[in-house]
C-alpha cells in the first residue's frame, strides 16, 4: 500500500440486485441464496438478494471483491436454473402487485409487507465510509443529506415500473417509504440518539436501523455506538467504473469536511439561523423532489444560499473540487468515470431516449442485462489480477 494509500477511508458496499431470467422477469430466488453463499442476505421480498463487501481502503481491491461477489452470484444462479441479474433499481418489468415475502416466519418481514407492500421492493447501492469521530459522523450526514440530490442524479435508474414509464427518472426513491416521515437535521450525536429512541417508543421505529433516509451514521449498535457514514440515496449502480466512481466522491466529500469541520450546513449555511433547521429541511426536500423526477436535468436550490442552480452545474463544480482533493489523496483516477454520466446522461435518461426511439420496456431491459456482464467482465479484465 502506498503512503497515499494509507490516508485513505474505509469504504464498504452494499449492493441489493433482483434475480430473474434473461428475458427481464423477476424471479424470486434469494431466500435460496442465503442458504447456499455466505454474506448474502435476503430481503422482504425475495426478488431481491443482497451481499456487502467488507471495510476496505483500496480502490482496486474494493472493486475485485464485489465483481467477485457479482460473479459467485451468478455461478451460483446458474446451477439453480435459467437466472441471471435483472439490471435497474425498481421492478421495471415486475409485478409490484404483488408482495413475494422471503420469510414468512420473520416478524419484521411481516411488519414490512404490511406496512410498505411493494413500495420497498427496490434495488439500491449503499455506500459506507469509515470514520473515528462521532461528531464528525453527525457532520458528514448532515452534509450528505444536504447534498443526496447530487448522487441521486448521477445515479438514477428507475424510470420503469410494471414495464411502463413513471414520469420519474428515480422511480425508487419517489416510491420508497422515507421513515418516519420527518427526520430533522440532528445537531449532535446526542440529539439523534434521543430521536431514534423517541422514535421506537412511539411506535415511529421499529428499531435503530429503521431510519431510512438519503445519510444516516451507522455502526454495529445504532444509535449509540458509530463508525460509519452511510449514503442510502443512490440507486444501484450496475456499471463497476462508476460504482468506484461514486463512492470516490463520497470520500473526497468526507476528506474535505475532516480538513475543514466548518464545512456544515449548520455552520455555513446563509440561511438566517431562526428558521435554518427547518428551512434546510424544505430546500433538501424540494431539491430531492425535483432530481427523483428529472435528475441531471433538474433545478435545484444550494444549502448555502438558498440560490437556484442547475444540477449538471452543481455537478460540475462538485466534480472539479472533488478531483483536487483525490488528487491530494491519491485516487483521483477512479473519480474519472463520473465524466461519463455528466456528458452521456445516466442510466435514466439513456434508458429513456431508447424508450422514445421506440423500444419497449422489455427489450430495454433485455438488452441492458448482457450490457451489465460484459462491464463486469471488462472491470475484472483491466482491474482484477
Amino acid at each position: 500500500m502506498s503512503e497515499l494509500s494509507r490516508h485513505l477511508l474505509l469504504k464498504g458496499i452494499e449492493e441489493e440486485v433482483y434475480t430473474g431470467t434473461p428475458d427481464g422477469t423477476i424471479v424470486g430466488i434469494s431466500h435460496r441464496a442465503k442458504e447456499a453463499l455466505k454474506g448474502f442476505q435476503t430481503e422482504p421480498d425475495c426478488r431481491n438478494a443482497e451481499f456487502v463487501s467488507p471495510p476496505i481502503r483500496d480502490y482496486e481491491e474494493l472493486g475485485c471483491v464485489l465483481m467477485g461477489e457479482r460473479r459467485q452470484f451468478r455461478e451460483w444462479l446458474k446451477t439453480e436454473g435459467e437466472f441471471t441479474l435483472i439490471p435497474g433499481a425498481t421492478m421495471s418489468t415486475g409485478d409490484s402487485t404483488q408482495f413475494h415475502i422471503s420469510d414468512e416466519t420473520n416478524p419484521y418481514y411481516r411488519y414490512i409487507r404490511d406496512t410498505y407492500f411493494t413500495r420497498v421492493v427496490t434495488a439500491s447501492a449503499h455506500i459506507n465510509i469509515g470514520l473515528d469521530d462521532v461528531e464528525t459522523i453527525m457532520r458528514a450526514s448532515r452534509l450528505l443529506r444536504m447534498e443526496a440530490c447530487l448522487f441521486l442524479a448521477l445515479s438514477a435508474a428507475s424510470p420503469f415500473l410494471d414495464g411502463k414509464t413513471t414520469g420519474f427518472h428515480s422511480q425508487r426513491w419517489a416510491q420508497f417509504p422515507h421513515t418516519p416521515s420527518y427526520v430533522p437535521l440532528f445537531e449532535s450525536h446526542t440529539d439523534y440518539v434521543n430521536f431514534v429512541e423517541d422514535a421506537i417508543v412511539d411506535g415511529r421505529m421499529q428499531n435503530g436501523r429503521h431510519l431510512w433516509i438519503s445519510a444516516r451514521p451507522n455502526g454495529e449498535n445504532v444509535p449509540h455506538e458509530l463508525n460509519r457514514i452511510e449514503l442510502r440515496v443512490c440507486d444501484r449502480i450496475d456499471d463497476p467504473q462508476h460504482l468506484i466512481a461514486i463512492t470516490a466522491l463520497t470520500e473526497a466529500r468526507i476528506h474535505q469536511l475532516q480538513d475543514d469541520p466548518t464545512l456544515d450546513p449548520l455552520v455555513l449555511s446563509r440561511i438566517p439561523s431562526a428558521t435554518r433547521l427547518d428551512d434546510l429541511m424544505e430546500i433538501n426536500d424540494q431539491n430531492n423532489q425535483a432530481v427523483m423526477k428529472s435528475s441531471l436535468n433538474a433545478v435545484v436550490r444550494h444549502w448555502h444560499d438558498g440560490e437556484r442552480m442547475e444540477v449538471r452545474e452543481w455537478l460540475e463544480i462538485y466534480y472539479h473540487d472533488a478531483m483536487i482533493t483525490a488528487r491530494e489523496y491519491g485516487f483521483c483516477n477512479y473519480l474519472s468515470p463520473l465524466r461519463e454520466i455528466l456528458d452521456e446522461g445516466n442510466v435514466a435518461i439513456r434508458w429513456l431516449e431508447k424508450h422514445k426511439e421506440g423500444k419497449s420496456v422489455n427489450r430495454i431491459i433485455q438488452d441492458a442485462i448482457p450490457e451489465m456482464i460484459a462491464a463486469e467482465d471488462e472491470h475484472r479484465l483491466r482491474v482484477c489480477k
